[in-house]
């Protein structure tokens, strides 16, 4: 394999096998600086080329290291993770940005703020050393979430992905896809559609506000699950409700579904939709994750067909991996009506490329538009 070379800590030359995923590590604990640094370098895909232990050494640091993608925290002295994150953007408009932080309200909030403000996505830090040091699942949604964004941003803007040696990580949790071709695009059908269903992940946030704001209030109930942990899911809900003028909250076991109002998945339980003494109401569950995700679209995608048939519509937004893709299959065979975010304005084009490539779709839409194809295609008035 080629072999290039970058400046790394310290004015070493560093050997970097060629397409190497550049990543710097921003953390206040050094503790942790190296946990992360270490697991990130066993996958022969990601190079660390640096660290810094807060916002201001790692600002300084940028023209060195010239990294594509930043693991940044949020608590640090000097200069915290979102004083920095908008000036590392004015360094490198295409640098992407995950945040790291401890699963407290505060940092949830802050968390928002930092996606609102341009950051990709967010990794929860577990609570101590000795949890993080143990921690497999978060090593192994580090190493994914890095793995995506950063083949999906080379994608984007006409560079190669990674062609070396895959790692167990990355088989299993990524999948970053490329249109293959012509999308084969099915007929609108017409119909009533009596509920909108949302499935979102990487970059779902953001994008869900910008759908929910153009889109405005509807004649039915809408339903979303975005792949995040229980704390945030709150958070999101709260900012959904004060940005938009939709009613939004986490769904709670047994809510009766309105028109209008929008129901979120909490983090940690899929949400399913039952029929209970003539009422559509909210069924929770902690059964097993389904493509390594609980919330997961795919359930929540089955239960809507148990329930209201051919009358759905569903949108597939942002996010790595297929998840919702075999319930999707059987939603249009039923007669539903699917929709997907493009490649362009996608965060990571899996959830949405995996239904778009499989020919499930009606539209692909850029991010913009969707909201506004929702509200036609609801009330009847698009072809």
């Amino acid at each position: 394999m080629q072999a290039s070379f970058v400046k790394n800590k310290g004015n070493e030359d560093q050997m970097v096998r060629s397409g190497q995923y550049r990543v710097m590590v921003v953390d206040d604990s050094a503790v942790i600086r190296g946990l992360m640094s270490r697991w990130l370098s066993e996958d022969p895909s990601i190079q660390i080329v640096g660290t810094a232990g807060n916002g201001e050494i790692a600002l300084n640091s940028m023209a060195r290291y010239d990294p594509e993608i930043i693991i940044l925290d949020i608590e640090m002295p000097v200069m915290d993770g979102l004083t920095a994150l908008p000036k590392f953007f004015e360094i490198d408009p295409k640098v992407k940005v995950i945040m790291a932080s401890t699963l407290t309200g505060r940092n949830a909030e802050i968390s928002m703020r930092a996606l609102s403000m341009g950051a990709s996505d967010y990794v929860s830090k577990p609570t101590s050393n000795r949890e993080i040091a143990s921690s497999m699942g978060f090593q192994e949604e580090l190493i994914s979430k890095v793995i995506s964004i950063a083949a999906a941003s080379r994608l984007r803007n006409g560079g190669e992905v990674y062609k070396g040696k895959v790692s167990l990580v990355d088989k299993q949790f990524t999948q970053t896809l490329t249109n293959t071709g012509q999308i084969n695009k099915r007929k609108f059908l017409s119909g009533k559609s009596s509920v909108l269903a949302i499935g979102s992940s990487t970059g779902g946030p953001q994008a869900l506000l910008s759908v929910l704001k153009d889109m405005g209030s509807v004649d039915v109930p809408i339903v979303i699950t975005q792949h995040m942990p229980a704390t945030f899911t709150k958070i999101l809900a709260k900012h959904l409700s004060q940005s938009t003028n939709l009613e939004c909250k986490e769904a709670e076991e047994g809510d009766e579904l309105e028109n209008g109002k929008v129901y979120l998945a909490p983090g940690d339980y899929h949400m399913t939709i039952v029929e209970r003494a003539g009422k559509k109401v909210v069924s929770l569950n902690q059964g097993e994750p389904e493509n390594f995700c609980r919330p997961s679209v795919e359930p929540m995608f089955r239960s809507l067909m148990e329930v209201y048939g051919s009358e759905i519509f569903a949108v597939m937004l942002t996010g790595m991996g297929h998840d919702g893709l075999e319930a999707s299959r059987k939603l249009v065979e039923m007669g539903g009506k699917l929709i997907a975010q493009d490649e362009e304005t996608s965060i990571v084009w899996g959830m949405p490329g995996a239904v778009s490539n499989a020919g499930l779709c009606s539209g692909v839409y850029p991010l913009n538009q969707i909201g506004t194809i929702i509200k036609e295609k609801l009330m009847g008035l698009a072809k």
